[in-house]
């Protein structure tokens, strides 16, 4: 009969054996792209994969904004950055992704006061939040979706002059288990699709991929690209507000199984810096590789409808609107 002692060795050899995997197949970054007289925004950027990918561009020489809503952590980060790469073009500027306000007011500051903008990483989001926001909008669907997709029309202008210029969203692995499609699309604002496991979480980051695909139909030739990518399940803090018992399995597996935020970093940096991309527009990347997106975001009709949901929510101005090119 088998004992529970050889039960416990053989899980804990099969789990040695899938860290080994795991880390044996995550592919980093290569590139030594310079990025001194670069102007660079990541939403999000003091903590995690947008921290990770801040102190990389730092490093590269790049003006760095750091755009979120928490000072103190921001701050901290600035200081973080600057003592480990000399590079004292590190700032925060704050972003309530939570509020539409915040990001009109966020994106007058850079339209004022920066010269330029050559990449623009959308990687703040949440993972909880039920209930609406001041704006009237579904709290995870607003802040990991609608106010990037403010945010970058709003900045479309200042990435056009400084092209050759990226915009990223991050997206997630999960996305593939979204269950918003053209039946339900009635119920974009509601948390009536919620009955899934993370539903909403899920929803929100097809539509960051629905986004990039859309939005390069209308930046062609326009010299600014744009590209979604997915970190793999990565050791963040996107669970932080979620239930105790959720944050400390959560971060306990990835911890020990799957990427740190460092490696899950990796994609949204080759996306934004690789000299091999920057051709590419409206691709879906993951692990430093193209991907293909999922069923659903193949679909042109469900983009065009996604699109058009997110113009209403986000409150475009018919001037700040961008034109489906034909």
């Amino acid at each position: 009969m088998v004992s529970f002692l050889s039960v416990v060795l053989v899980v804990l050899i099969l789990a040695v054996v899938f860290k080994i995997f795991i880390k044996l197949s995550v592919k980093r970054n290569g590139s030594y792209v310079c990025l001194i007289g670069k102007t660079a925004i990541i939403t999000g950027g003091n903590s995690g994969l947008g921290y990770i990918t801040a102190m990389d561009f730092a490093q590269r020489g790049a003006r760095v904004i750091i755009a979120c809503r928490n000072k103190d952590k921001a701050e901290e980060a600035v200081q973080k950055i600057i003592v480990a790469t000399n590079n004292k073009n590190i700032v925060y500027k704050l972003l309530d992704c939570a509020s539409l306000e915040s990001v009109r007011n966020f994106a007058k500051d850079i339209n004022e006061n920066e010269p330029r903008l050559d990449i623009l990483v959308n990687n703040a989001g949440i993972s909880t939040g039920m209930g609406l926001t001041p704006d009237g909008i579904q709290t995870i669907l607003q802040t990991n979706h609608i106010s990037g997709f403010l945010l970058t029309h709003l900045l479309i202008d200042k990435l056009k002059k400084s092209a050759p210029s990226r915009i990223v969203m991050v997206s997630s692995p999960t996305s593939r288990f979204a269950n918003l499609n053209l039946s339900n699309l009635k119920e974009f604002n509601t948390e009536a699709l919620a009955k899934r496991f993370y539903a909403l979480y899920y929803n929100s980051k097809l539509c960051n991929i629905a986004f990039a695909i859309e939005m390069a139909k209308r930046l062609e030739g326009s010299g600014v690209t744009i590209n979604a990518t997915h970190p793999g399940v990565a050791a963040t803090e996107i669970v932080k507000d979620a239930k105790p018992w959720l944050k400390f399995g959560f971060n306990t597996f990835t911890s020990l199984f799957l990427y740190t935020a460092e490696e899950g970093a990796q994609t949204q940096i080759y996306a934004s810096v690789a000299n091999e991309v920057a051709h590419i527009n409206g691709g879906f990347f993951g692990n430093c590789s193209r991907m293909d997106v999922y069923q659903t975001a193949k679909d042109p009709q469900f983009l065009r409808k996604v699109w058009e949901k997110s113009e209403e929510l986000a409150k475009l101005k018919e001037e700040e609107k961008i034109p489906l090119l034909l």
